[in-house]
C-alpha cells in the first residue's frame, strides 16, 4: 500500500472496538453520503473484520481468460480484500484456497460484490467472508481480474484503495480515508452513550427517560451548522 494512504496502527485498533452500527450512525451524523454495502451479508456468521482496502475488479471473460486469484500475493497483513465482481451471482470468485491463503497471510477479511463458495472448509479455516450469496460454480473462463488497487463499486458505492472497511453479523460499511478520522470520533461517542444507556436500563430506568437523559433521540441525526 502507498504510505500516503496507510492509516497509523492505533486508529485501525480503535475501529476494530467498534461494530457497523456505530459507524453507520456517525456516517449519518456527519451528514455523508451512505456507507453500508446493501446486501453483503456474512457468509459464516460470528466473524468481524477491519482493515484498510485492497481493491479488486473483475470482468468477464472473451477471448481473453486471464487470472482470477493470484492478486492474494500482493495484499498485505491486515488488509481487506474488497472484490467488484459486478454482483454477478452465476460464478463465484472466492473459496476455500483462497480462504486459507489469504488467512495464513494474515489478511483480515473479504467483501464481494458476488457470490463464493465452500463454505464448510470455509467455516472450519474461520475466515471473515461476506458476499451477496453463494453459489458453487467457479469463475475460471467466466471473469478474470483485470485491474487492482484502483476505484471500484460494492452495491453501487464508490470504493478506493485504503478506504476503510468493517464488516460484522449486521453487515458491513466502507468508510473514505478522508473522512476516517472524524467517523471514528463521532462513532466512539456514540459507542460511550449507547453503553450509558445500557448501564441505565439495567439499573431499573425506563427506556424513554434513558434515551432523554442521554440525548439518544439526536444521537444519529445530521445538524446543519448555518
Amino acid at each position: 500500500m502507498d504510505d500516503k494512504l496507510r492509516l497509523a496502527p492505533e486508529v485501525l485498533d480503535r475501529f476494530r472496538r467498534l461494530d457497523t452500527t456505530c459507524v453507520s450512525d456517525a456516517n449519518d451524523k456527519l451528514g455523508l453520503p451512505a456507507c453500508g454495502l446493501y446486501r453483503i451479508r456474512p457468509a459464516v456468521p460470528g466473524h468481524c473484520c477491519c482493515g484498510q482496502a485492497f481493491t479488486v475488479h473483475y470482468v468477464p471473460c472473451g477471448s481473453v481468460k486471464g487470472t482470477v486469484g493470484d492478486f492474494l500475493d500482493d495484499v498485505e497483513p491486515g488488509q481487506v480484500v474488497v472484490i467488484d465482481n459486478g454482483g454477478r451471482d452465476y460464478c463465484t470468485v472466492w473459496g476455500d484456497i483462497m480462504s486459507l491463503d489469504a488467512s495464513l497471510k494474515g489478511i483480515s477479511g473479504t467483501i464481494i460484490d458476488g457470490v463464493c463458495r465452500d463454505l464448510p472448509a470455509i467455516e472450519r479455516i474461520g475466515y471473515p467472508i461476506y458476499s451477496k450469496g453463494v453459489y458453487m460454480v467457479t469463475g475460471k473462463d467466466r471473469v478474470y481480474v483485470d485491474a487492482v488497487e484502483c476505484p471500484i463499486a460494492v452495491s453501487g458505492l464508490q470504493i478506493n484503495p485504503g478506504d476503510v472497511m468493517m464488516a460484522d453479523d449486521s453487515g458491513a460499511v466502507r468508510i473514505p480515508l478522508e473522512h476516517a478520522m472524524e467517523v471514528l470520533e463521532i462513532a466512539e461517542g456514540i459507542a460511550s452513550t449507547e453503553a450509558w444507556i445500557e448501564s441505565l436500563v439495567r439499573e431499573g430506568v425506563p427506556l424513554k427517560e434513558a434515551r432523554r437523559r442521554t440525548g439518544y433521540h439526536k444521537l444519529q441525526t445530521h445538524e446543519e451548522h448555518t
